[in-house]
């Protein structure tokens, strides 16, 4: 799929607000038609694995999915797989080929424990999730909040490797879910404007920016990396999915624009080449006030304002 960019600036100029409801309301139909399904498998298994590459929203996503679930009496639950990292061991840990501890691999998370928490809960058993502490860099096992499922309960774990082979091998039957920005803003004539994965960048930019204070050029010098290891880690397994779910919304780009061009404009021409293209291809993006966008909103989870949060 492709937006048309005729199409977003002629509907930012017209009507803002009618254009970010329309926009909302395919999106929220994409998470209804993702809970039926997964709600008519719970047969097969309590356990939903949610992947994606970095910058897709598959943390709001699992929450939107959430509240659907709960909404049509399926009581679901959210957990964040980032907190089965493994405390890091700079003897054990993965490494890349140039030596640097590698943080995109799948073995930095706590796999047999996570596998070993799948089980449990499959079997009506209480598991314990652990937290892990970014700021030391270790898991903490005191801080671990206690979950048992009921014999219609659910519950999503999402994270960048839920889809890997290590962990659907181990769980053939969990409901399988990818996500990701999947689509091109092009012009009349078919030609891309604006790549979709420029548009996870841009997320990532915004959101390092309001949550972490971080500027553009900490972000663009771990993009490389970050886009090496969904290369060699999450690309690869998208395939396992029970159902692709494409994250982008229409209007979104309008919405970061305000957002993302002073912070790249920050940045020195030429130090990051993939900054400028994004910087011209930004030239063409009608902008729009972000007071259209709903609290709700997956785009909330990059600008502010989300009320969705997971264990």
């Amino acid at each position: 799929m492709a937006y048309s960019l005729e199409t977003i600036n002629t509907a930012v100029r017209s009507d803002p607000a009618a254009f970010a409801a329309e926009c909302e309301a395919a999106h929220e139909k994409k998470i209804r038609d993702a809970a039926r399904r997964i709600a008519a498998h719970r047969d097969q298994s309590h356990i939903i694995l949610l992947s994606g590459p970095s910058g897709s929203g598959k943390t709001t996503t699992a929450m939107m999915i959430e509240k659907c679930l709960d909404d049509s009496g399926v009581e679901t639950h959210t957990v964040s797989m980032d907190n089965y990292f493994n405390t890091v061991d700079p003897e054990t840990a993965p490494r890349t080929r140039e030596g640097a501890i590698d943080y995109e691999s799948p073995f930095c998370l706590d796999i047999e424990l996570l596998n070993r928490h799948f089980a449990m809960l499959d079997r009506g058993e209480t598991i314990h999730i652990p937290k892990y502490e970014f700021a030391r860099q270790m898991r903490s096992d005191t801080l671990s909040q206690a979950m048992h499922l009921g014999k219609d309960e659910l519950v999503i774990f999402e994270g960048i490797h839920a889809l890997n082979d290590v962990i659907v091998g181990k769980n053939p039957e969990a409901f399988k879910l990818y996500i990701a920005a999947r689509s091109n803003v092009v012009d009349a004539d078919g030609q891309v404007v604006f790549q979709h994965a420029w548009l996870r960048l841009c997320r990532r930019i915004v959101r390092d920016f309001k949550f972490r204070g971080c500027g553009a050029r900490t972000t663009m010098k771990l993009w490389p990396n970050v886009r090496r290891g969904e290369k060699l880690y999450i690309s690869p397994y998208k395939e396992n999915a029970s159902l692709m779910f494409d994250s982008s919304l229409a209007y979104e780009l309008s919405v970061l624009k305000p957002y993302v061009v002073p912070l790249l404009e920050e940045l020195p021409r030429g130090e990051f080449p993939e900054a400028d293209q994004i910087l011209k291809a930004c030239q063409a993006i009608e902008p729009m006030e972000d007071k259209y966008v709903p609290e709700n909103s997956l785009i909330r989870e990059f600008i502010g304002g989300s009320s969705y949060h997971a264990y």
